[in-house]
């Protein structure tokens, strides 16, 4: 063999093996390709069809407050207020007290001039004088006529006379003297007097004014208050009516006192809801001793009624409202959607208290779309991350609260 020869069989070799390779690259190539476009058309399904599930933010129901703070407008009046009438008629003579006068029950507070009154008082003395003169002449007369009966010197008939002129008489004297007490017991009320210890709050007369008896006449000569303890008066709404009861704790605040409070306590209440205003009227007391609250003042009070057992609290942005009534969209274990019927208790603005229709390991859907409907899927964005923030939310509103 030519050395030409010889040369020439290690290229076609080396040719060959060089095309094999090639060969085995561009294969290789290819099924790369192939893959790769077939792994970009699974992802791009896979995204198609996660896009095609809505994303929806899920939260869990926070615990309700333990209590709740009711405050509620307040009228403040004395423990005892009494306007003071005249009980006769005459003219003042004089007063001994002014507005903010600390008075003791049966100080005099007026003197009133009754001459007519005085008049009759001495007619009234006269006339039992007279009647009891007329008595002692019946009474002498009626001994001597039944001593003559004893010795029948006249007739039973005329005795018996003497014997009925004589208990006329006595009762004459009885009818004269009781309308002698009537007036004394009238001219005693020329003095007027406080009926309580208190303050006089009012005056409404002065010297020489003409005074007309009784309440109905006239305006008051003067007004005493007792402000040693003080009534507060309030009407609670009948929502909140069931929770007040008899001996529970408030506390008062009034706008002119920042930043105190004074205690008060439920004494009573009406026991009926009012029809015009659906209220229930309360009456609690709290102490005056010295003298630091006002009587007539208005004031705001504070309670701590309990919460509703088993409640529960939801921002209002969760809450539907349609045509089936208030429902919310809880996520079940297979990320399906279920319409939930519920009740609301209290509503703090941002946030509503449920009282019915959830437990606390409901997933709620917050900010749910319109078209959403029973057995839709969904898929929950960050739960915790967003239960999370809403816990965060209601403890924040909690403590403002």
């Amino acid at each position: 063999m030519s050395d030409s020869a010889r040369l020439q069989r290690p290229s076609l070799r080396r040719l060959r093996l060089v095309g094999i390779v090639a060969l085995v690259i561009a294969l290789a190539l290819a099924l790369t390709g192939i893959a790769a476009r077939t792994l970009r058309e699974h992802a791009l399904k896979q995204k198609i069809e996660t896009d095609a599930v809505p994303t929806v933010a899920v939260i869990v129901p926070a615990p309700g407050d333990s209590k709740q703070e009711l405050v509620l407008p307040s009228n403040i009046q004395p423990w005892y207020d009494a306007p003071i009438y005249a009980r006769v008629s005459g003219y003042l003579k004089k007063w001994y007290v002014d507005i903010g006068a600390k008075v003791k029950a049966g100080e005099v507070l007026a003197e009133i001039e009754t001459p007519e009154l005085d008049q009759q008082l001495q007619q009234a003395r006269a006339d039992l004088a007279t009647a009891v003169a007329k008595e002692k002449l019946a009474e002498t007369t009626n001994q001597r006529w039944q001593k003559m009966l004893a010795s029948t010197s006249v007739s039973k008939q005329e005795a018996d006379e003497k014997s009925s002129d004589f208990e006329a008489r006595k009762a004459e004297v009885n009818a004269q003297r009781a309308n002698v007490d009537r007036l004394q017991a009238m001219a005693s009320f020329k003095r007027v007097v406080a009926p309580f210890d208190g303050t006089v709050t009012e005056r409404k007369t002065d010297l020489g004014a003409l005074i007309n008896a009784g309440s109905g006449s006239g305006p008051e000569l003067f007004r005493v208050a007792d402000t040693h303890k003080l009534r507060i008066y309030v009407e609670v709404p009948q929502a909140y009516a069931e929770r007040i009861t008899t001996g529970m704790q408030a506390q008062l605040q009034f706008p002119e006192r920042h930043g105190k409070s004074f205690p008060a306590s439920v004494v009573s209440t009406a026991n009926a809801i009012s029809e015009s205003s659906r209220t229930l009227l309360v009456q609690l007391e709290a102490d005056n001793a010295d003298g630091k609250l006002i009587a007539g003042s208005y004031a705001d009070v504070h309670f701590d009624l309990p919460a509703a057992a088993g409640a529960l609290q939801l921002p209002v942005t969760s809450l539907i409202f349609r045509q089936n009534g208030l429902r919310v969209a809880t996520l079940g274990k297979d990320d399906k959607v279920t319409m939930k019927n519920v009740e609301i208790g209290r509503d703090y603005g941002t946030k509503v208290e449920i009282v019915n229709g959830l437990v606390p390991d409901d997933r709620v859907i917050d900010s749910p779309p319109d078209w959403l409907a029973q057995g839709d899927k969904v898929r929950p964005a960050q739960p915790e991350k967003v239960a999370t923030s809403i816990a965060a939310t209601h403890a924040g509103e909690g403590s403002k609260q």
